[in-house]
C-alpha cells in the first residue's frame, strides 16, 4: 500500500490466535501520549491518527558465530524453555550478564543540521552531522567480514550516518542493511573486528508471566551505558497499537516491569540463560503509572530479521493508495455518504501505475470492505492485508464514489517491485 511511502499525511515507535490474547485500545487511548521509546520515539496510537542464546555459560564467541552462518544464513530460536535458570544464583546472574554485555551496543542517529551565517559578503550555509536521537542494538550475528546487528526502526530512521558505540567503548559508523517502519525492526552491520561475541535469540512462546528477565541498554544516552534492570515478565501476548512513519500497526508484545526507559529501545530482554527472548520498544510514561515497558517478542523478531537480510526489506502486498481514517475526513468530504456509513477508510491519493490505479480506484473513494471483511479504519485494512492476502492474490474492495456502492476488483503486486 502507498500509505508506506506517502506518508507525509501520516504521524510517526506473528501471527497468535490464542483465546486469552488481550488488547489495550481502552488503556492506550487514555495513556497514548507517555509512550515512549528511545530518544526518538514511536507512539502507542489512541486511535485518532489524523489522515493518516541455549545458555552454555556464555554467548557465542566469534568463533562459534563464524562457524554457525557458514552453516546458513537464517537466524534461527533456540529451543529451550525460557524460564529453565530463574533459580540461577545472582553470581550466576551477574557472570550471565558480564558475558552478555559484550554484545549490546549504542546507537546514536546523525542527521544533518544547516544553519545559516551571515558575513560581510553574504549569507554562507553550513552543515554538520549532529546527533538526533540514541537507541542500543544487539549483535546476533558474526561471520569472517561483518557482525549484525537488530534495533528498532525509530531509533534509525531518518539518519544520514549511524553511529555505533561497542563493548568498552570503541566507535564505528554502522551500515543499514534494512528496516521494516511498520513492525519497527532494522538491521545494520559493522566490521567484525570491533566485536567478540553474539547473542542468540531464545524461544519467546515459552514465555509465562513471573518468569525472570533482565533488561540491558542505555537509558538516557551512552553515558549510562549496559544498565541492567531486573523484572518479571508481566503478561504475554498483549497487543498495542503503534503509529509508525509507514502507517499504524497492532504490534504484539511481551508486556515487562523490568524498568525500561528513553535510550533501551532496540536494546536486549534476557532470560537468565542469557537468550534474548524480547527486544525492548515501548513503554508508557505517564503520571501514576510505573512497571509497563514492552518488548517485541523473539519469535516475532527472528522472521522479520531474515527475510530483512535476504531481501533488504519485507515484502508486502501492495494496492498503492494513501488513506485517511472516515472519522478524521472533514465533513465537506463525507456528506454526500449514506447516513449509515459510519466506518471506512478514504482514499487520499493513488500511485500512478499502481494496482489501484489500474483497477479504477479514485481520491475520495470510501473504503468500507475488503473480501466482506468490515474496514473500520486504515488499521483494520492494513493488518488483513498483510496478514491473510498474499502477493498475486486478487482483493475485492467494497467502495463508496460518494452516494453510489461500488465493487472493484485490486490485483496485488509487492511493495518490492514500486
Amino acid at each position: 500500500m502507498n500509505d508506506e511511502k506517502n506518508n507525509s499525511q501520516l504521524e510517526k515507535e506473528k501471527k497468535s490466535n490464542k483465546p486469552n490474547r488481550l488488547r489495550f485500545k481502552g488503556l492506550m487511548n487514555t495513556l497514548a501520549g507517555g509512550i515512549i521509546g528511545s530518544v526518538l520515539t514511536i507512539t502507542i496510537l489512541p486511535q485518532t491518527n489524523f489522515f493518516e542464546v541455549a545458555f552454555s555459560s556464555s554467548p557465542l564467541t566469534a568463533e562459534q558465530a563464524s562457524s554457525q552462518s557458514s552453516q546458513t544464513n537464517a537466524v534461527t530460536v533456540q529451543k529451550t524453555a525460557a524460564g529453565s535458570g530463574d533459580a540461577a544464583s545472582a553470581s550466576v546472574i551477574a557472570d550471565m550478564v558480564e558475558e552478555s554485555s559484550k554484545s549490546i551496543v549504542g546507537i546514536v542517529n546523525m542527521q544533518t543540521q544547516t544553519e545559516n551565517f551571515r558575513f560581510s559578503n553574504g549569507e554562507n550555509n553550513r552543515s554538520e552531522a549532529v546527533e538526533s536521537g540514541s537507541g542500543t542494538g544487539v549483535i546476533y550475528k558474526i561471520n569472517d567480514k561483518n557482525a549484525f546487528i537488530v534495533t528498532n526502526n525509530h531509533v534509525i530512521e531518518g539518519a544520514q550516518e549511524i553511529a555505533v558505540t561497542v563493548y568498552g567503548g570503541e566507535k564505528t559508523t554502522a551500515e543499514l542493511v534494512g528496516a521494516d517502519p511498520l513492525t519497527d525492526i532494522a538491521v545494520l552491520k559493522i566490521d567484525a573486528k570491533y566485536v567478540t561475541a553474539a547473542l542468540e535469540f531464545g524461544d519467546s512462546s515459552t514465555l509465562r508471566a513471573g518468569d525472570t528477565v533482565l533488561a540491558i541498554g542505555n537509558p538516557l544516552g551512552l553515558d549510562l551505558s549496559n544498565t541492567v534492570t531486573q523484572g518479571i515478565v508481566s503478561a504475554v501476548d498483549r497487543t498495542v497499537s503503534v503509529s509508525t512513519s509507514a502507517g499504524n500497526w497492532d504490534l504484539n508484545v511481551i508486556q515487562t516491569d523490568a524498568a525500561i526507559n528513553p535510550g533501551n529501545s532496540g536494546g536486549a530482554l534476557v532470560n537468565t540463560t542469557g537468550q534474548v527472548i524480547g527486544m525492548n520498544s515501548l513503554k508508557i510514561a505517564e503520571d501514576g503509572v510505573e512497571g509497563l515497558g514492552f518488548a517485541i517478542p523473539s519469535n516475532d523478531l527472528v522472521p522479520i530479521i531474515n527475510e530483512i537480510m535476504e531481501k533488504g526489506q519485507v515484502e508486502r502486498p501492495y494496492i498503492g493508495v494513501g488513506l485517511a481514517n472516515l472519522e478524521e475526513v472533514p465533513q465537506m468530504y463525507t456528506q454526500n455518504l449514506p447516513n449509515e456509513i459510519e466506518g471506512g477508510v478514504m482514499v487520499t491519493n493513488i500511485d500512478p501505475g499502481s494496482a489501484a490505479a489500474k483497477a479504477g480506484l479514485q481520491v475520495q473513494d470510501v473504503i468500507v470492505s475488503i473480501n466482506d471483511r468490515k474496514v473500520e479504519n486504515s488499521a483494520d485494512l492494513r493488518k488483513y492485508l498483510y496478514s491473510e492476502l498474499e502477493i498475486g492474490e486478487t482483493a475485492s474492495l467494497s467502495i463508496y464514489r460518494g452516494s453510489e456502492k461500488k465493487s472493484i476488483e485490486v490485483f496485488l503486486t509487492s511493495n518490492n517491485s514500486n
